[in-house]
């Protein structure tokens, strides 16, 4: 069972960075796809942005330009720096990895932005 423990949220003001981090319990050289997704008040979850194992990227619309997604294979994280943070940026962050056929989430780490 791979557990997924994320970090870094909190408050903060609109126009400032925050740095997300994704620990994983197990050798993320053994994952495929990793991501992260938000989830605000009242809607659905959402993907924010994706590496695969072979370090391809995606990002959502809203993301571009602002965020920046990486792993470690070293330190088994995954992490995304968000830059020129906006209000709607606002909600639950959750770390996601595909390992195997299994998916797997962390608990969340609720992210503020105050405008």
């Amino acid at each position: 069972q791979v557990q997924l423990v994320e970090s870094g949220g909190g408050l903060v003001q609109a126009g400032g960075s925050l740095r997300l981090s994704c620990e994983a319990s197990d050798n993320i050289f053994n994952f495929g796809a990793m991501a992260w997704y938000r989830q605000a008040p009242g809607n659905q979850r959402e993907l924010v942005a994706r590496i695969n194992d072979v370090g391809r990227i995606n990002y959502a619309d809203s993301a571009k330009g602002r965020f920046t997604i990486s792993r470690d294979g070293g330190l088994n994280t995954m992490d995304l720096h968000m830059n020129d943070l906006k209000s709607e940026d606002t909600g639950v962050y959750y770390c996601n990895a595909n390992v195997l056929s299994d998916n797997y989430w962390g608990q969340g780490t609720q992210v503020t932005v105050s405008s």
